[in-house]
């Protein structure tokens, strides 16, 4: 399977939790809306949330895969195996005893990290302590699941760790069905969406175990040792610590400073939503499938093979994700509207989150570029400078946040994250140009400007229909507005893909060959 093809199984599993997201998200807006307990329930998810980003999505599977890679290259599956049961040990004890004292000292966490401002409003404090005592067993599940994924993603099997993330979503829209249908009022409904979270991370949990066995692939658990082995995945999660979860750390920062303002937590939680469906479905895909492939190619030796992902990946994640900030940036208002606005959700607060999702807009290439230079770093296991990028990126995002908010409100943080991407992009770059690790091709710089001329052309369509489709979009009746917004999409899509595929935006050849093996049909098995 090629690259694209790759990425396109990861992206496509990936897309259909991101739908699933919205449906969850445009559910929770109807029934909470921004008031205070929308706000309790986002900043208590956030929370076991960040520990997973940072901790299993984003150290422990940074430093994981690679090691399980070449124990599986060099020494076969039964070293792998050792490797992951010595791994799996380890790993049981320290979350378990990070569960128990988190839980044991939420109301101390709820005060000074998750939300110092919800202490003014005992009520909304008071919620928060157990939305995120119920909900932080999710990242017990959620790192187990980090692990087996890395298993099934070196053995070059993508798709089920990529698919399961939609179990929490359609956990979730199943508690919001009754919780609607039952008139349940809000505290509850909240904390039955809390309980829905801890169940979906079992539901994965038991996806995954299911996969990685039916790989023939099975693990014991034993007493923890810290092998060899186990203290270099240590050593080398460190630093992959900061660097894996930036922008979790980011969006961490933004929400205490946030919880000062009522109803900002909810107001960036709706708008970071929207931004996360091309961050996950790009970002995830390249995230996934770039750091194994990466590694395989660095420990062969095969230094022309590793340019040839990179530049691939570079003309892949600006090619889909450009256009998607633009769309987001000009027309972010109608696409608020249309996934949200109803029930508790008003016009007004539309307005608010339009605001703040053409902020977090403007960052989304850096978001998924990073994707694309972390793993030249990780898979050459130097994680120790894209930590110090990473703490660069996060000091940039306190000061902007601290500088801003008081401005712009809720759309400064946004703003600010947004700026501190584009850092901590702009020094993972600078520094694999300088040490010559990486340097774009002619032709990736050429389809690179081919991608920038076809996304402001496509922008400049969307803001003439946004002007000539007033009416419909701001019709009080929702088909109207379904269709003025499809329409839209639909019409900036042509424009962007037949400008990028004329001017040799992307490699005709290649998407031939896609679309060729999508037309053919599987062969028929002989019979037996």
């Amino acid at each position: 399977m090629s690259l694209v093809g790759k990425f396109a199984t990861v992206g496509g599993a990936t897309s259909l939790s991101r739908v699933a997201g919205f449906v969850r998200e445009a559910l929770i807006g109807a029934a909470l809306g921004a008031g205070p307990v929308a706000d309790a329930f986002y900043a208590a998810f956030r929370f076991p949330n960040l520990f997973r980003r940072l901790f299993a999505e984003g150290a422990f599977n940074t430093a994981f895969v690679p090691l399980f890679a070449k124990e599986l290259e060099g020494g076969g599956s039964q070293a792998a195996r050792q490797f992951a049961e010595d791994v799996l040990a380890v790993l049981v004890s320290a979350l378990l005893l990070v569960s128990a004292l988190a839980i044991l000292a939420m109301p101390f966490l709820v005060e000074w990290v998750i939300a110092p401002g919800f202490a003014e409003d005992p009520a909304k404090f008071d919620l928060t302590v157990v939305l995120t005592r119920v909900m932080f067993p999710y990242l017990f599940c959620m790192s187990l699941v980090a692990m087996l994924s890395g298993i099934l993603n070196s053995m070059r099997h993508y798709f089920l760790a990529a698919f399961v993330p939609i179990l929490l979503n359609v956990i979730l829209i199943g508690v919001l069905f009754v919780a609607l249908n039952q008139g349940l009022d809000a505290s509850q409904t909240g904390l039955w969406l809390a309980w829905g979270v801890f169940a979906s991370g079992l539901a994965q949990l038991g996806f995954l175990f299911w996969g990685v066995r039916r790989q023939g692939f099975s693990m014991r658990l034993r007493m923890p040792k810290l092998t060899p082995d186990v203290r270099q995945l240590l050593v080398l999660m460190g630093p992959a610590l900061l660097t894996g979860g930036v922008t979790q750390i980011n969006l961490l920062v933004g929400q205490i400073i946030a919880s000062a303002q009522a109803g900002a937590i909810a107001l960036l939680n709706y708008a970071d939503r929207l931004n996360q469906l091309p961050l996950g479905v790009i970002g995830i895909a390249i995230g996934v499938v770039l750091l194994p492939e990466l590694a395989r190619s660095l420990k062969a030796g095969d230094l022309a093979d590793a340019e040839h992902l990179q530049n691939r990946s570079l003309e892949f994640a600006l090619g889909l994700t450009l256009p998607a900030a633009v769309g987001f940036i000009v027309f972010a208002d109608p696409l608020i509207s249309i996934v949200y606005e109803r029930g508790a959700f008003t016009a007004e607060t539309t307005a608010m989150t339009a605001a703040a999702l053409a902020a977090f807009a403007t960052g989304l290439p850096a978001y998924v570029l990073i994707k694309v230079f972390s793993p030249a770093y990780f898979a050459r296991l130097d994680m120790k400078s894209p930590m110090w990028f990473s703490m660069a990126a996060v000091m940039a995002n306190v000061i902007g946040s601290f500088a801003l908010f008081p401005l712009y409100g809720h759309v400064g943080i946004a703003l600010a994250t947004s700026l501190a991407a584009w850092l901590n992009f702009a020094l993972l770059a600078g520094v694999l140009w300088y040490r010559g690790d990486f340097r774009p091709s002619s032709v990736t710089l050429r389809r690179v400007a081919v991608i920038v001329v076809a996304s402001v052309a496509m922008g400049a369509v969307v803001y003439a229909l946004d002007a000539l489709l007033a009416a419909w979009l701001s019709s009080p009746s929702l088909l109207p507005r379904l269709a003025a917004v499809l329409g839209t999409i639909g019409i900036a899509a042509i424009v962007y893909f037949a400008i990028v595929i004329l001017a040799g935006g992307v490699d005709r050849r290649e998407l031939a060959r896609a679309f060729r093996r999508r037309r053919k049909a599987p062969p028929t098995p002989p019979a037996a």
